[in-house]
């Protein structure tokens, strides 16, 4: 479902490309209520949704025997990465929802209630359509994670007004999607969505803005990620039965990172960039403490 929840992460990016169509300036934000924008956002929203719940039924649901309505509890698969990965995409989504509707004028409250909230709505639709198939089930720490990610965004609005921590993503390759290409990937593109132990989720914290009188650079942020080594199933007793001599351990990790949308440019495309790129980790030293009780330095860590 991982794959689904990035696809829409896309998918909000192509409507917000799309929407330059409508006037005025793409990248000029409406101080007041521009409703040609507003119901265009909506009628596309909408229709993207309609037409990816569609198509996940009848391309990849269609496959496999459905079932009554049923839940699994999966919460103790893949060291909770999986969960991570939910929060992320229910994060951004929620967040491509909101700007899009800052975009068009709507008010901070209607921002919040039908931006933010989009992440969640559309995994939960997902998760309903995982409830009736035999083949899988909803899950409960999905629909708590995906809410998590919505509730990290919204929080921090009503908090604070803005995005003081923001989720982060990483990834470098690993000999074990080689071991079990079908379920961690063959090939770059399906290994940065599937395998688990090269994906690093981080919590990247803006100093500047909890110490606002501070000489500390706008843009300096600290990261605290958090990985796995040694997935090649979903849960311990499948992995021993796979690869018995497999060590599987969490991985917590210390950074620096930069927000990129606290550097600011004359240039409005550069600007747009930024913000667009930036749930993307830069590559940087980091000390890594890990659940076999060893610590690591890297002088690079992607």
């Amino acid at each position: 479902m991982k794959i689904i929840s990035q696809l829409l992460f896309i998918l909000c990016f192509v409507n917000v490309a799309t929407a330059q169509l409508t006037p005025p300036s793409f990248f000029v934000k409406s101080d007041t209520l521009h409703k040609p924008r507003r119901n265009f956002v909506a009628i596309t929203e909408a229709s993207l949704a309609t037409v990816a719940l569609v198509g996940l039924d009848r391309i990849w649901y269609a496959d496999f025997p459905r079932s009554s309505f049923h839940f699994i509890n999966d919460n103790d698969e893949w060291l909770q990465m999986d969960k991570a990965g939910h929060v992320f995409t229910s994060y951004y989504v929620g967040q491509v929802g909101a700007d899009i509707l800052q975009w068009s004028g709507v008010s901070k409250k209607d921002q919040l209630i039908y931006g933010a909230t989009l992440g969640f709505g559309f995994l939960t639709a997902v998760e309903v359509m995982d409830g009736f198939s035999a083949e899988w089930g909803a899950s409960w720490g999905d629909v708590f994670a995906n809410g998590l990610g919505t509730g990290l965004y919204v929080g921090q609005e009503l908090l604070w007004e803005e995005q003081r921590i923001k989720l982060k993503y990483s990834f470098h390759r690993t000999r074990f999607a080689e071991i079990r290409p079908n379920k961690l990937g063959d090939g770059f593109l399906e290994e940065v969505l599937k395998d688990y132990n090269g994906q690093t989720y981080w919590l990247s914290a803006n100093v500047h803005s909890f110490f606002k009188q501070s000489k500390i650079p706008r843009w300096f942020n600290v990261a605290f990620g958090y990985g796995a080594e040694g997935l090649i199933a979903g849960t311990a007793q499948t992995q021993r039965e796979v690869l018995p001599n497999q060590q599987r351990y969490r991985q917590f990790y210390l950074s620096i990172d930069i927000d990129l949308t606290k550097i600011k440019t004359k240039s409005k495309f550069l600007n747009s960039l930024f913000n667009v790129v930036n749930f993307i980790k830069i590559p940087a030293p980091a000390l890594e403490i890990n659940s076999l009780g060893k610590a690591k330095f890297h002088s690079i860590y992607f």
